[in-house]
């Protein structure tokens, strides 16, 4: 039986009373959400990725993606009112959100930025997500999602 794991991420899930679920996997390096959704036999589009992006002013943001889609940065860019936008370098997300990258989780985020959300994700009762750690899902239920986090909501998925 797998340890329980703490992570920024639980503690802020618990201090809410939101309920999750746990789910443990090999960590793969660069293998993404699909390699979760794989191993533990999920589909990619439920399991949600967490990414760190920044505008063309250097101001970071949360975007919350299908595991199975990618984001349009043009599109982001264009909803979200800045010139450009532009996936954050791995040393970059990690000192915004406190995460290493391919543990980033939304829930329990080191600075607060905003968080975007392929609107959607917001069609499931429930959607596993990062827990906070590599090899680390929680499934949640999406209402739980969308009332701790209050993303806007966005159509940026190709």
């Amino acid at each position: 039986m797998a340890k329980k794991i703490v992570t920024p991420a639980i503690r802020a899930l618990r201090d809410r009373g939101v309920q999750y679920v746990e789910h443990h996997y090999e960590y793969v390096e660069g293998g993404g959400a699909d390699a979760g959704a794989d191993q533990l036999g999920l589909d990619p589009h439920r399991v949600i990725k967490t990414l760190i992006v920044e505008t063309n002013d250097g101001d970071p943001a949360c975007v919350l993606m299908h595991g199975d889609r990618e984001v349009s940065l043009k599109g982001l860019a264009r909803q979200i009112g800045a010139k450009s936008a532009a996936m954050a370098e791995h040393s970059q997300a990690q000192r915004h959100s406190g995460y290493r990258v391919g543990g980033t989780s939304p829930f329990g985020l080191r600075k607060p930025m905003p968080i975007y959300c392929e609107a959607t994700i917001t069609g499931f009762d429930s959607v596993v997500i990062n827990g906070g750690k590599r090899g680390f899902l929680i499934e949640v239920a999406v209402a739980d999602l969308v009332a701790l986090l209050e993303p806007e909501l966005v159509n940026v998925a190709i």
